[in-house]
């Protein structure tokens, strides 16, 4: 096993560490935690009992992984857990918290990049391949699916989903779900077309796309989604649409027809 471990660094005598890890100066590592193989820990990052992180993750300067959830009805002696997968990058100043439930989870997943001063809140769910810019803020319970990218200065109140492949426009805030695949923005928020970029960068072309297209128009005017072919994307859709929510879905713009058609 190769560690580079600075001489001021602090850590607990029981965390688990994989091999070819760097550990930065003035880092501390308490209890209960487990850093998978590969991961690089840059100065002054904090984590906190708790954390179970995969391989190849990448924590720049002050990061602070696994506090105490800001609810303030938990309770310190609480065991519970922030999980984070593989191949993530954290930036300068991110902040993730573990759950506010005995045994329970935050989750972030696999192949994320969460930018400056950005924070996850207690028992949320992150998906793989999510991107939030700087100081993107999400409150508990909050759960954002694959490869959704929200712009900067985003906020979600506690219990919204954002479907995946969404992208959110930056200083946009949150307090309703967000549906998969499509772009969102203004005050107060509302979706106004497909996520067309990121649905091409993704594969999702062709009668694929068509479907997701079709689906949005009726939507938009409130209809069903009979008829459509049953592609991956729509059954997802459909799933995504039916499961139970504390927040129902922000609408549509008045002109969302205008700006659809140009987006086509």
């Amino acid at each position: 096993m190769t560690l580079s471990i600075h001489p001021t660094a602090c850590i607990a005598s029981d965390v688990t560490l994989g091999e070819n890890i760097s550990i930065g100066p003035f880092v501390v590592i308490e209890s209960h935690v487990s850093i998978g193989d590969g991961c690089r820990i840059g100065s002054h990052c904090v984590i906190q009992p708790y954390v179970k992180m995969g391989k190849n993750n990448v924590l720049h300067p002050h990061v602070v992984l696994g506090d105490l959830p800001q609810d303030t009805g938990f309770q310190s002696e609480t065991v519970s857990w922030l999980l984070i997968g593989d191949n993530n990058v954290f930036r300068e100043g991110f902040t993730a918290h573990r759950s506010s439930k005995e045994n329970g989870e935050t989750r972030i997943g696999s192949g994320c990049f969460l930018m400056n001063n950005s924070h996850v809140a207690h028992d949320c769910l992150l998906g793989d391949g999510v991107i939030f810019a700087n100081n993107v803020a999400i409150g508990g319970h909050v759960e954002v699916g694959d490869k959704v990218f929200m712009g900067g200065n985003v906020v979600a109140h506690q219990f919204c989903r954002v479907g995946a492949y969404a992208i959110v426009q930056g200083t946009t805030g949150l307090s309703m779900d967000v549906l998969p695949f499509t772009m969102i923005g203004g005050h107060y928020a509302k979706h106004f077309k497909l996520n067309t970029v990121g649905l091409r960068r993704a594969g999702i072309t062709g009668n694929r796309y068509q479907v997701l297209a079709s689906a949005f128009r009726l939507l938009r005017d409130r209809q069903p989604l009979d008829g459509l072919e049953e592609t991956e994307e729509l059954i997802y859709l459909k799933n995504w649409m039916v499961a139970k929510t504390k927040r129902g879905i922000h609408g549509f713009l008045e002109n969302t027809k205008k700006m659809d058609e140009a987006g086509d």
